[in-house]
């Protein structure tokens, strides 16, 4: 299944669960009341180019469409780690946050715990150490001492790898040649130009596998 049709399939759960939270303050405001309510709600996407954008645009149509009054609109940031304190600061009405920096921060892992709410599960992406059909490497043992991209610094990514490496005795920084990326979507430019760069692999994350 195609990347923007499971955005927008997930997107549409999450849009019920927001519509309905509508209909529920339109029953119980005056319009009065409903006229100093807060329409606009923002939310927290990701850098250009991965999924978290992808889903917010695709979460925000269904949204604002639907009719209730709600207008969400996606915002790009620096992804979940950003987006965690910026829900804190109040200059986010809702993010997309992965799991693990969502683990952390609910947890009080390195930090205080976080006073924040999940409101819905979108979907299962699973991190991949990525390389080219070609390459000589066939583990993640086999990658120590070269060049890995962990995705952009401020998402999810590096995270999820660090616990992935943690729990067979490796380590990010001490054991690789660590990059990380400005944008989610130069992982994919990434995996292009590795045969031709000191690159050799990529962490990135994907949606939820399909049949053909």
């Amino acid at each position: 299944m195609p990347m923007f049709k499971q955005a927008d399939q997930v997107s549409y759960h999450l849009a019920k669960l927001l519509i309905a939270a509508s209909c529920l303050i339109s029953i119980s405001l005056s319009p009065h009341a409903m006229a100093q309510t807060k329409s606009v709600l923002i939310l927290g996407t990701a850098t250009p180019g991965g999924g978290f954008p992808l889903y917010g645009e695709a979460l925000a149509k269904i949204v604002n469409e639907s009719g209730t009054g709600i207008l969400l609109e996606p915002r790009n940031t620096k992804g979940s780690t950003e987006n965690i304190p910026l829900l804190e600061e109040g200059k986010l009405d809702l993010a997309r946050v992965a799991g693990e920096p969502a683990f952390e921060a609910l947890g009080g892992i390195g930090r205080p715990p976080a006073n924040l709410r999940i409101i819905a599960a979108m979907y299962a992406t699973p991190g991949m150490f990525v390389v080219r059909g070609d390459s000589p490497y066939r583990s993640i043992a086999d990658l120590k001492g070269q060049a890995i991209a962990f995705g952009a610094r401020g998402s999810g990514l590096p995270i999820l790898a660090r616990y992935v490496l943690d729990g067979m005795g490796l380590d990010m920084e001490r054991d690789f040649k660590a990059v990380f990326l400005d944008r989610a979507g130069d992982v994919v430019q990434r995996c292009f130009v590795m045969a031709g760069s000191r690159l050799s692999g990529v962490v990135a994350a994907a949606g939820r596998a399909s049949r053909r």
